[in-house]
C-alpha cells in the first residue's frame, strides 16, 4: 500500500507514516508541540477518514461543520468525505491530578493574601507596603503594581473578578480598588470602616464580607458599594458564587463558628449551619457543589449542593486549611504552616498534595489551566500547577472501512 504523508506545520515534527491498518493514505499527520489548536484543510476522496490522537487529554477534530471527540490513543472514524474540507485540531487540558506544586516569586516578601484570575491575568494583593499588588500572565512570572494608598495601612485582604474589574477590598478601613488589568487601580469606598475580609463575583453582584460584625456589601459595578446586612455579628471570611438547578446562591462563611449564610441576589441574607464550630476560612463552587475548607480538626471540610445544608468531609490531614478553589474537575485546598495541599475530584472526598515549602499559604485560584496559590511570607511566595495540553501527535487518515 502506498503511503502518502502530510506533515501540518502545528510546531512539531510529524507523527508517523504509518497508518492504521485499514487507511488508504496519510491526508494529514503532525504534532501540537507550542500551541494547542491547529486549523488547516484537508482534501477527501469520498472515503471515511480516521482520526488519531495521542496527548494528555482528549482532542477535538472539527471537520467542516462536524466535531469529532478523540480520548487519548483512540482512532475515530468519521462520516465520508469528499474534496477540500476545514479541518481544526485542538486538545483539551489533561486529567492528570495537581499532586505537586512548583514554587514561583512575587514581586516582594510580604503578606500576599488574596489571589484572583480574569481576562487572562492572574492579580495578588497584600497587606502591607504601597507597592501592595501584583499581576501575572502565567501565574509563574510576576510584576508589581501599586494600590491605592487607603488600604496599604490596614492591609489588602481579598481580590475578586468580574464583569471585566478585577475588585479588592481592604482590612479594618473603608478602602476598596478596582481594576480593569490588574495593573493599574483606582480606590473606592465601602459603606464602613470594616474588617473586610473576602470578595467574591456572582451574576452582575460584587459581594463583600466583614469580620466581628454584620456589615456587608454589594457592588453592581465594582467601583460604588451599598451596604447590606449579614444575619449575624460573626468573623465573615469568605464568599463566593454558584447556580443550583438554576437558582443564584451567594454562600458565605464564619471564622471561629459554625456560622454561613446565603443569599439569592448578594444583598440580602439567610443563616444557615456549618457541621462543626471551627475556624472556617475557605469557600468555593464547582460542578453543584459549594465547597469549604477550615484550620483545625480532622473533619476540616464540608459540602452542600444546595447552598442552604452542609455535610462534614475529611480533609488529609488535621492542617490549617485556608483555602479552597475549583478548577479542570478538581478542588484544590491549601493549609497554612506547612506544605499541606489537597485535591478532590467531588468536593467530598480529598487526596494529599504538596506545596513548595512550608508556609502560611492563604489564597489559591484558577484560570487559563492553572492554580495559583500565594502565601505570607518569604520570597518564593507563589506556587503553581499547570495542566499540560501538550505535546499532541495526531493524524488523518483517508480509510476504505471505519474502524473504532
Amino acid at each position: 500500500m502506498g503511503v502518502n504523508v502530510f506533515p501540518a506545520a502545528s510546531g512539531g515534527a510529524s507523527y508517523s507514516s504509518q497508518p492504521p491498518a485499514s487507511a488508504s493514505s496519510v491526508l494529514l499527520d503532525g504534532q501540537l508541540v507550542t500551541a494547542s489548536s491547529i486549523s488547516t484543510s484537508v482534501t477527501g476522496t469520498g472515503a471515511p477518514w480516521l482520526l488519531y490522537a495521542n496527548g494528555a487529554g482528549t482532542t477535538t477534530f472539527t471537520v467542516g461543520s462536524d466535531t469529532y471527540s478523540v480520548p487519548a490513543g483512540s482512532t475515530v472514524g468519521t462520516s465520508a468525505y469528499t474534496g477540500s474540507k476545514s479541518v481544526s485540531i485542538a486538545s483539551t487540558l489533561s486529567s492528570t491530578a495537581p499532586a505537586t506544586f512548583t514554587g514561583s516569586t512575587l514581586p516582594s516578601a510580604s503578606q500576599w493574601l488574596g489571589v484572583a484570575y480574569g481576562n487572562g491575568y492572574f492579580v495578588a494583593v497584600q497587606s502591607s507596603g504601597t507597592t501592595a499588588g501584583a499581576y501575572s500572565t502565567d501565574g509563574i512570572n510576576w510584576t508589581a503594581s501599586t494600590m491605592p494608598s487607603g488600604g496599604s495601612s490596614a492591609g489588602w485582604q481579598g481580590v475578586a473578578y468580574g464583569n471585566g474589574y478585577f475588585v479588592a477590598v481592604a482590612f479594618g478601613t473603608t478602602s476598596g480598588a478596582y481594576s480593569t488589568n490588574g495593573s493599574t487601580w483606582t480606590a473606592s469606598t465601602m459603606p464602613s470602616a470594616s474588617y473586610w475580609y473576602g470578595v467574591g463575583y456572582g451574576n452582575g453582584y460584587f459581594v463583600a464580607v466583614a469580620q466581628a460584625t454584620s456589615a456587608g456589601a454589594y457592588s453592581t459595578n465594582g467601583t460604588t458599594w451599598t451596604a447590606s446586612t449579614m444575619p449575624s455579628s460573626s468573623a465573615w471570611a469568605s464568599v463566593t458564587y454558584g447556580l443550583i438547578s438554576g437558582t443564584s446562591y451567594f454562600v458565605a462563611i464564619a471564622y471561629n463558628s459554625n456560622v454561613a449564610a446565603y443569599s439569592t441576589n448578594g444583598t440580602t441574607w439567610t443563616a444557615s449551619t456549618l457541621p462543626s464550630n471551627s475556624q472556617w476560612l475557605g469557600v468555593t463552587y464547582g460542578n453543584g457543589k459549594f465547597v469549604a475548607v477550615q484550620q483545625s480538626a480532622t473533619t476540616a471540610g464540608a459540602y452542600s449542593t444546595n447552598g442552604t445544608s452542609w455535610t462534614a468531609s475529611t480533609m488529609p490531614s488535621s492542617a490549617q486549611w485556608e483555602a479552597v478553589t475549583y478548577g479542570n474537575g478538581y478542588y484544590v485546598a491549601v493549609a497554612g504552616t506547612t506544605t499541606a495541599a489537597a485535591y478532590s475530584t467531588n468536593g467530598s472526598t480529598w487526596t494529599a498534595s504538596t506545596l513548595p515549602s512550608s508556609k502560611s499559604w492563604d489564597s489559591v485560584t484558577y484560570g487559563n489551566g492553572t492554580f495559583v496559590a500565594v502565601q505570607q511570607s518569604g520570597t518564593t511566595a507563589g506556587a503553581y500547577y499547570t495542566f499540560s495540553p501538550l505535546p499532541v501527535a495526531y493524524g488523518i487518515y483517508n480509510g476504505a472501512t471505519v474502524r473504532a
